[in-house]
């Protein structure tokens, strides 16, 4: 894997937009990753808030050695059976050591995949992810908490918790940056101290 890591940013059509910002921005901006979007037939999507997102790639062409993580960002478009071909590129990225980070309706397709078979995880409730992938093995791993949970590279959240999740990814990528990624937590926890 080369030094500058790659991430592969895997929009469907009404995804989420607090969801993607904070995880895409700071692994740029701040850890000086590259970042490409991928989207189903390489077609524009459109966000929750009517924001439109031109692709990189298109899903079913990328190439998971390309990648050293492969980001879903959420969206009801995963309950209902969008972009099957990221399950797979999901899984070839975490197969050859990379990072596989699914928040909020992403986490149904690694339920799908097996990613989340036998690895602790989270998503939106357990009920939730049961009714919107189905039968999954990992069902009895599932973590009920309102952060980002990370377990052998594969990391998972709430729609709820875009900021442990972007710190959980980053954690995972960049493990010998611990003092930039704890001052970029207390940075992100400075909002929710109470003012004295």
């Amino acid at each position: 894997m080369s030094d500058e890591k790659r991430i592969a940013l895997v929009l469907i059509d009404a995804f989420a937009d607090w969801e993607y910002g904070l995880v895409a921005a700071s692994a740029v901006a701040w850890f000086g990753c590259s970042l490409t979007v991928l989207t189903s037939g390489g077609r524009d999507v459109i966000s929750m808030a009517g924001v439109r997102a031109t692709a990189g790639d298109a899903i079913e062409e990328a190439d998971a050695d390309r990648f050293e993580a492969v980001l879903l960002i959420g969206s009801d478009g995963w309950a209902a059976g969008a972009a099957l071909e990221a399950d797979g590129l999901a899984r070839a990225v975490h197969d050859r050591g990379g990072t596989a980070g699914a928040i909020c309706g992403g986490t149904v397709a690694f339920a799908r995949s097996g990613l989340l078979d036998g690895r602790a995880h989270t998503s939106n409730g357990a009920a939730w992810l049961r009714e919107a992938a189905g039968a999954y093995a990992g069902a009895d791993c599932y973590r009920d908490t309102p952060a980002a949970v990370s377990d052998d590279r594969v990391i998972t959240a709430p729609g709820t918790a875009p900021a442990t999740f972007a710190i959980a990814v980053l954690q995972s990528l960049f493990p010998d940056r611990e003092e930039q990624i704890a001052e970029m937590r207390a940075m992100m926890a400075a909002e929710h101290t109470r003012a004295g």
